[in-house]
């Protein structure tokens, strides 16, 4: 329980972090500091080793570097889930498995009806389709202990599906140019980190260097860099079947890794990142601009794609006996659990930097983002604050 309010807190403490980091942005890009915004986002940072070079502007590396940290960690949680946490057993799975399966084919459905006939605006369609666990449970914590833990952890388990439904997406959709020389290095990266874990090395360096080196691979092969930090914490070893997670009793080298890394994800790179990539120029935008097919596709998808695929599949499986909602959860709270899913900010800022090379379409996409995670926010906010009694003592 001790671990779980921490990763609550922490999670809620960062979701507040990324929401102050994108006013900030917002702020730098429509004042007189927005000259040293774009300098900033456009900065070249250059490794050069021999003939060997990496050269990008500092939003590349953000996007590409330290967000493969994030797609790390998200790895660690995904394992960690499916070996001994909430995911570990069909019974505890198929809730949180088909409530974000439907939340990802309902957004992605209503941006398409929207958008068809657009082929730039439909690279963007996997954009709606995310949850950002941290945006949302910042806001749950604003709810106190009105919010029952079961409630915050099936909110946090979508997320995680949520997430590995994205990495599948960004893989399938978003890779391009591949080289088969780099694929075969970084084929020989992961067999080696394969065979650390079948050896049962439980030291982290030597994963951590060949995901480095994995890393640099995938990046020169034309699939996304990130993608590199996904299966480096897949093959990170967790080999405490019960998952402890308890001072006195040794953690799995994937549980030290996951908690060293949390802090620096939630507090450091997460807000970069939303700093990075969500100062959008407000100066001439008209109401009418967020009425276009794109940013409404992504509105609709978030505000009610996500409420309605989630709760509407959480409805038919407990009508049909196969799941029941969360203990001092009803009606009333899961759909405030679907609205608060509609907050997609950093997933869906990330799949639409990956979609929208032109700077408009890109700009369109980000108003869009902004204005269904607020109103998401807002309407999931006030409904649960209305509708859930308070309760005495610790969520």
């Amino acid at each position: 329980m001790r671990a779980l309010a921490e990763f609550f807190r922490l999670e809620a403490a960062g979701g507040i972090m990324l929401i102050g980091a994108a006013v900030l942005a917002l702020i730098a890009a429509n004042s007189p500091l927005e000259h040293a915004y774009e300098a900033f986002q456009t900065m070249p940072v250059q490794i050069r080793i021999g003939a060997f070079e990496i050269a990008k502007p500092l939003l590349l590396w953000i996007n590409d570097g330290l967000m493969a940290i994030f797609f790390l960690l998200v790895a660690l949680e995904i394992k960690r889930e499916m070996l001994s946490g909430q995911l570990a057993g069909r019974d505890r799975l198929i809730l949180p498995l088909v409530c974000a399966t439907a939340g990802v084919v309902v957004p992605a459905l209503l941006f398409t009806a929207l958008n068809r006939g657009d082929a730039g605006a439909m690279r963007g369609w996997a954009v709606p389709t995310a949850t950002d666990i941290a945006f949302a449970l910042g806001v749950l914590a604003l709810l106190g202990s009105r919010v029952p833990t079961g409630m915050k952890l099936l909110l946090s388990t979508i997320a995680v599906v949520d997430d590995l439904i994205a990495i599948l997406i960004i893989a399938l959709f978003y890779s391009h140019g591949l080289s088969l020389t780099a694929l075969a290095w970084a084929g020989a990266a992961l067999a080696a980190m394969l065979l650390l874990n079948r050896r049962k090395v439980r030291a982290l360096t030597p994963y951590l260097l060949l995901g480095v080196v994995l890393w640099v691979c995938v990046l020169k092969s034309g699939v996304h860099a990130t993608l590199a930090g996904v299966a480096t914490g897949l093959m990170i070893p967790h080999v405490d079947p019960k998952n402890a997670i308890d001072d006195e009793i040794e953690h799995s080298p994937l549980e030290h890794l996951e908690h060293a890394l949390h802090p620096w994800v939630a507090y450091g790179i997460l807000p970069l990142f939303a700093f990075a990539n969500a100062g959008l120029v407000l100066g001439g935008l008209q109401l009418a601009d967020a009425m276009e097919a794109l940013p409404l596709g992504i509105v609709l998808g978030l505000v009610i794609g996500k409420p309605v695929g989630i709760v509407g599949a959480a409805l038919l499986l407990r009508a049909l006996g196969w799941a029941r909602f969360p203990d001092g959860a009803g009606f009333a709270a899961m759909l405030g659990l679907g609205f608060m899913c509609g907050i997609g900010f950093t997933m869906s800022l990330f799949i639409a930097s990956l979609a929208y090379a032109e700077r408009a379409l890109y700009d369109a996409a980000v108003l869009g983002i902004l204005g269904a995670s607020v109103i998401s926010a807002l309407i999931g906010y006030v409904w649960l604050r209305l509708t859930l009694p308070a309760r005495a003592g610790m969520p």
